[in-house]
């Protein structure tokens, strides 16, 4: 009996932990389905921009000291939201000058030959900022170290991480802001307009390169947000990002292609997957968990939990 009970305190203790690891993750997938939605491309540079919100929270918190009058409670979560627009006007420049050479309606009529110049293209940016950060900040393994990540609530058996929880909360409010900007705002308008049908987009007066633009930069600096949130609960070095691109490909399926919504649930059932299936199996089989329900949820849902309703015409 009393086994028992221990075994539902810890299966409580690997639920919460779950949803707060994995509304993190949901805040990444999000990034990424944004950017596939409407731009119809696979970003394989993705965590590495995720590599470089960490590295911003960090500095600012840290290296440059600019936040330490908002005390070490405040001050990284801070850090991790700032990271976000300055990701944002780094993919926005980089859209502008590089990706859009081989994205939007210059490439619609040649669908196959588009689609190979941008994955290599997104493979070679991501080996440049990997191999550009371990040049600029070093491959030493390092943190931002702050009450929240070392403190805890306390509720009732269950002990929830304050910096993960806060984590939650800003990538809950996030996503929630970024859904309601697309499906309610004039812009967010034409960004959807953009992915469903990019010629007759332009032809109604959406600057359909511009629309592209607006999504890779929000992409990356939300996810370089969620990153920033991550910094404060885990150590991680340059090419941390190969490690969450895997996350983010299997959420951002998982919740349905060109789902937002489905993106969010995508990446909040990986963290749950993940933090459950530590109380049958190894540590080091938590991918093999992750992997192994994504292929029963495919199988049973190919669209995804949300692709239905997402269906293009």
């Amino acid at each position: 009996m009393e086994t028992l009970q221990w075994f539902f305190i810890d299966f409580l203790q690997a639920l919460a932990a779950g949803l707060l690891v994995g509304g993190t993750y949901g805040l990444m997938c999000v990034g990424l389905g944004i950017i596939f939605g409407v731009m119809r491309v696979v970003n394989f540079a993705h965590g590495d921009f995720m590599m470089l919100g960490m590295y911003l929270a960090f500095y600012m918190v840290t290296g440059f000291g600019m936040l330490t009058f908002l005390g070490p409670y405040v001050g990284p979560i801070v850090g991790a939201v700032l990271a976000g627009p300055i990701v944002f006007v780094f993919g926005w420049l980089l859209h502008r000058y590089l990706i859009a050479r081989v994205t939007g309606a210059r490439v619609v009529s040649a669908e196959a030959e588009g689609h190979y110049t941008q994955i290599i293209l997104t493979l070679g940016i991501s080996l440049i900022l990997q191999n550009g950060g371990l040049i600029l900040f070093g491959s030493l393994p390092i943190s931002i170290q702050t009450p929240l990540s070392r403190e805890s609530w306390e509720l009732g058996p269950i002990f929830l991480n304050q910096a993960r929880s806060v984590g939650f909360v800003i990538a809950v409010i996030f996503a929630l802001v970024l859904y309601f900007f697309l499906g309610r705002s004039r812009l967010g308008k034409a960004l959807r307009a953009a992915a469903d049908n990019p010629v007759a987009a332009a032809y109604v007066g959406v600057d359909v390169d511009r629309s592209h633009r607006l999504a890779f930069g929000l992409g990356v600096g939300i996810t370089a947000v969620a990153g920033g949130l991550i910094a404060s609960t885990q150590t991680f070095q340059p090419y941390i990002g190969f490690d969450f691109v895997i996350v983010m490909f299997a959420g951002v399926v998982l919740g349905g292609l060109g789902s937002i919504l489905g993106a969010f649930w995508g990446g909040l059932t990986i963290g749950l997957v993940q933090q459950m299936s530590t109380l049958v199996l190894p540590y080091q089989l938590q991918n093999t968990a992750i992997f192994v329900v994504f292929l029963l949820i495919i199988f049973f849902w190919p669209r995804g939990m949300f692709g239905r309703s997402w269906e293009r015409t």
